[in-house]
């Protein structure tokens, strides 16, 4: 009769144990899975947008903005003041950058404190973009082309709207892009300038990497020692 007493409750806390591992096991993998989402969102930050709504019409961005210069042109145009909002409107709020307030002729040329890996803005033009992207050492990187040669509201070519996005991306590091307009000048306006780290890939954080073998080493484990 003990002896049967015995068994039942040697039976009854092997099972207790067998379900507190099982139940361990899936706590574990859900931690890893929830850390695992947290990483990948800490390193795939958000996009930092620049949509020149802090400064007023006239102004010229220049350094103004923290990790971002306009070394070559950049005026800020505002709707119902110096931008014309008809043919050429914002792509958010009420004021673009305009191609003009001093530099080279038909560029406006940005450069990053840290490299990017995208950069992007929304253009509506009269003329053919081109966005190029170059690294610190002033290496060629890639480039884009506008679909038109204007796309402004009324008299943009056929099929094009205002705000089109031109984006460029490079794992290598971008450290300035170049929008190349008309070599007359006053071709374009951008806007929600866009750029971030993303374009290289994401890196699971070490402590998250660590937390996912253990998880895996106690369910094999787990499973071991109920076969």
């Amino acid at each position: 009769m003990h002896s049967s007493q015995s068994s039942t409750r040697q039976g009854a806390t092997s099972f207790r144990s067998s379900t507190f591992r099982s139940h361990l096991v899936r706590h574990l993998a859900r931690v890893a899975c929830g850390l695992a989402l947290a990483a990948t969102s800490a390193v795939q930050a958000a996009p930092i947008v620049q949509d020149f709504e802090s400064f007023s019409d006239g102004d010229i961005v220049g350094s103004s903005l923290a990790g971002v210069t306009f070394i070559s042109n950049g005026t800020v145009l505002a709707a119902g003041i110096s931008l014309n909002e008809f043919e050429f409107p914002p792509r958010s709020g009420t004021n673009v950058v305009f191609e003009g307030g001093g530099g080279i002729t038909g560029a406006i040329i940005i450069t990053f404190t840290t490299p990017v890996n995208s950069v992007g803005a929304f253009l509506t033009y009269t003329s053919t973009i081109t966005l190029a992207a170059y690294d610190a050492s002033f290496g060629f990187l890639g480039s884009v082309t506008s679909l038109f040669g204007s796309n402004t509201t009324t008299t943009g070519d056929p099929g094009s709207s205002p705000n089109e996005l031109l984006e460029i991306t490079s794992a290598a590091g971008i450290s300035f892009v170049a929008f190349n307009g008309s070599p007359a000048g006053g071709s374009f306006v951008l806007d929600d300038l866009t750029y971030d780290r993303r374009g290289g890939g994401t890196v699971p954080l070490p402590g998250t990497a660590l937390l996912l073998v253990a998880a895996g080493g106690a369910a094999v484990a787990a499973r071991r020692r109920s076969s």
